[in-house]
């Protein structure tokens, strides 16, 4: 594999870890980043098997005190609270997506779009399961699932549209004049 979409990969899930916008009063005023989005977009556009090992280095380096986790949070402290099932989850839905998208699903807008949605599955059941163990069902779904169930759509849609439309451009590969 290169080596630059590598670590343009890691650049870009630590910035939009870092890219936030807020809900409405009534959620809570909770912060829903661009994290998982691009995980996932990660995912569906590196080739297998790098998406996983790329999402898994970008935990490793928050867990070793890059800031580079939703508000520059970073720590083994981040990986052992609520929000490590979700981390843990990037790395098990970049797999899935990846998986997916080796399959053809990122070259039609609904296949991509079903691809985000599985990712996004995979990893809110992490991240429920963790809180789960944390704070029992009820509180898991009060904080991991409620609050971000409207933006998580939302994401699923603008990744989606957004790997499909970046498979649309031929690649160098078909570019190619051959004789």
């Amino acid at each position: 594999m290169p080596v630059l979409p590598f670590f343009l990969s890691l650049a870009f899930m630590a910035l939009m870890a870092q890219a936030a916008i807020q809900l409405p009063a009534a959620a809570g005023g909770i912060p829903i980043t661009g994290q998982s989005l691009a995980v996932l977009m990660v995912g569906m556009l590196l080739r297998r098997p790098w998406p996983p090992l790329a999402v898994a280095v970008y935990v490793l380096l928050g867990a070793l005190g890059l800031p580079v986790f939703a508000g520059g949070r970073s720590g083994w402290s981040v990986l052992a609270g609520g929000s490590g099932g979700f981390l843990f989850g990037f790395i098990a839905g970049a797999w899935v997506v990846s998986w997916l998208a080796g399959q053809g699903w990122g070259r039609r807008l609904g296949r991509a779009v079903a691809a985000m949605a599985a990712g996004t599955v995979v990893i809110l059941a992490f991240g429920l399961l963790r809180l789960a163990m944390l704070y029992g069902w009820e509180k898991a779904l009060e904080y991991g699932l409620y609050p971000f169930w409207k933006g998580a759509i939302v994401k699923i849609f603008i990744g989606g549209l957004a790997i499909w439309l970046i498979t649309l451009w031929p690649s160098s590969e078909e570019k190619t004049v051959r004789p």
